[in-house]
C-alpha cells in the first residue's frame, strides 16, 4: 500500500463531515480533487470504505476503523512536527475547534491574529450545528467549542467572549414604526425558526415561553444563512443574532423591528471539558484569548454594544 498523509487527512475529514463537498470546503480543495484522492485511497483496499446511497456517502464499519487508524497516524505525525519545531523554539501542533454555524462570524477574528503569530500551527475547525458541536465536545475530539448555551449534560469550563444579541428582523418590504411594538406582534407575523436544538431556537423559545405567547413556526430551517435568505425573500420574519446580519442591516435588505423585551441576550463562550489537559497549542491559544479578547471584540464587534 502506498497511501499518503494527504489521503489520510482527506478520508478522515470525509468521515467527520459525511460529505465530500464539506470535506473539500474544510480543506480548501476542489470537490473533484477530493473525489480523486478518495478513489485512489479506496482502491488500495479490498473491502469498501464508503457506500453511496442516493446522493449521500456512508462510511462502512471497515471505513470507520480505517478512519480511527488514520487519526492516530496524523496525531503521531503532528507530534513529530511539534517536537521538531519545539527544538527550534517555535510553537507548533494542531488546534481543533468545533463551532456552531452562527459562530463563524466571530471565531475567525479570534483565530487570525493567533495563527499569524504562530505560522507552524495546523488549524482544524468544524462549523456545524449545535448537536454535533456538543457531540465533539463530549467525545473529547476538539480542544474548544464555541457556544451560546452551555450543555447541561456535561461538566465544562468556559470563557465568556461577547454578548450575543438577537433581534426580530424582516425584509424591507413593509414599513414599521420606530416605537417598540408589544410582544404580541410575534403572534401576528409568520415566523421562521431555526431547527430544534440550535442556540438561536432555544433563545427564541425561552422568550416565547416567558411571555406566554402561543406561536407555531411557519417554517423551520437548519442554518442561519438559510433563515437569512428566507427572510430577505419575504417568506417571513425571524429572531436572528446581530452578529450574523450586520451587512444586511447596512445594505437595507433586512431591518430590525423594535419589540418590547428585545434584544434577547445570551453570551458567546469558548467552552472545553472540565479538567481537560490542554496541548501546548491549546494552552497558548487560551492564554492569548484571555489577554486579547477585549481588544479583538472592541475592534471588530463594537456594534454589539448598541
Amino acid at each position: 500500500m502506498y497511501y499518503t498523509l494527504n489521503q489520510l487527512q482527506i478520508f478522515l475529514r470525509i468521515t467527520e463531515t459525511q460529505s465530500v463537498t464539506k470535506a473539500a470546503e474544510a480543506l480548501h480543495l476542489t470537490q473533484p480533487a477530493v473525489s480523486i484522492q478518495l478513489k485512489n485511497f479506496q482502491d488500495q483496499f479490498d473491502i469498501p470504505l464508503t457506500e453511496i446511497v442516493g446522493r449521500k456517502i456512508y462510511i462502512t464499519d471497515f471505513g470507520k476503523e480505517i478512519a480511527k487508524a488514520a487519526e492516530n497516524i496524523l496525531d503521531q505525525v503532528a507530534a513529530i512536527n511539534q517536537k521538531t519545531h519545539s527544538y527550534k523554539g517555535q510553537l507548533t501542533g494542531r488546534l481543533k475547534l468545533s463551532v456552531v454555524t452562527t459562530g463563524k462570524y466571530l471565531m475567525p477574528y479570534l483565530l487570525s491574529p493567533f495563527v499569524k503569530l504562530h505560522k507552524n500551527l495546523e488549524l482544524v475547525m468544524d462549523v456545524t450545528n449545535r448537536s454535533h458541536v456538543i457531540e465533539s465536545l463530549e467525545q473529547n475530539k476538539v480542544d474548544f467549542t464555541l457556544l451560546s448555551f452551555l450543555p447541561h449534560t456535561l461538566a465544562v469550563e468556559k470563557l465568556d467572549l461577547v454578548e450575543n444579541k438577537l433581534y426580530l428582523v424582516g425584509n424591507n418590504e413593509q414599513k414599521f414604526k420606530k416605537k417598540p411594538y408589544q410582544k404580541s406582534i410575534l403572534k401576528e407575523l409568520p415566523l421562521i425558526f431555526r431547527e430544534k436544538g440550535s442556540g438561536t431556537r432555544m433563545a427564541m423559545e425561552n422568550y416565547i415561553d416567558r411571555n406566554n405567547l402561543a406561536i407555531a413556526p411557519k417554517l423551520e430551517l437548519t442554518s442561519n444563512a438559510a433563515v437569512k435568505e428566507a427572510v430577505i425573500s419575504g417568506l417571513g420574519y425571524s429572531v436572528m443574532p446581530l452578529i450574523g446580519i450586520k451587512n444586511e442591516l447596512e445594505n437595507g435588505s433586512l431591518q430590525i423591528i423594535p419589540v418590547n423585551g428585545f434584544p434577547i441576550k445570551t453570551m458567546w463562550r469558548l467552552v472545553w471539558l472540565k479538567g481537560k489537559k490542554h496541548s501546548p497549542v491549546a494552552a497558548a491559544f487560551l492564554e492569548y484569548i484571555r489577554k486579547e479578547k477585549n481588544a479583538i471584540i472592541a475592534k471588530h464587534f463594537s456594534y454589539g454594544k448598541a
